[in-house]
């Protein structure tokens, strides 16, 4: 009798621990995420195409917000710095996917929360 597992969940987590180094994220955040995505479907679902795909599924949605707008959302946040023509690691665009996934998670729980942030505008000190 052999051994079932699913080819699928090793080559996501890969495809997780790969991003996450290119955007130096450390372990705990790759366990973090790893978990939401475990515990989320839907979330899963649309890490999964982004995993195939290189864009979001955007079929998911918090209050009207998807993926898109979390990300967009994530390089508002960092405007400041790019006009500073300075682009550290937490701007590149691994990060910023990786960040609006983390954000998706969180908006789910606490949507009052993540709406009054969004709406609140862009600039590192209101987040």
């Amino acid at each position: 009798m052999g051994i079932l597992y699913d080819a699928r969940k090793l080559k996501a987590l890969d495809f997780l621990n790969d991003l996450c180094e290119y955007a130096g994220k450390d372990e705990d955040f790759i366990n973090i995420l790893w978990q939401e995505f475990l515990c989320d479907e839907e979330l899963y679902r649309e890490y999964l195409y982004y995993a195939d795909h290189h864009t979001f599924l955007d079929e998911m949605k918090v209050c009207g917000y998807s993926m898109s707008d979390l990300y967009v959302w994530q390089m508002d946040r960092y405007n400041i710095v790019r006009e500073l023509g300075k682009n550290p690691m937490a701007c590149n665009k691994e990060s910023l996917v990786l960040n609006a996934f983390k954000e998706m998670a969180n908006m789910k729980r606490d949507p009052a929360t993540y709406i009054k942030r969004i709406q609140s505008g862009k600039g590192n000190d209101r987040i």
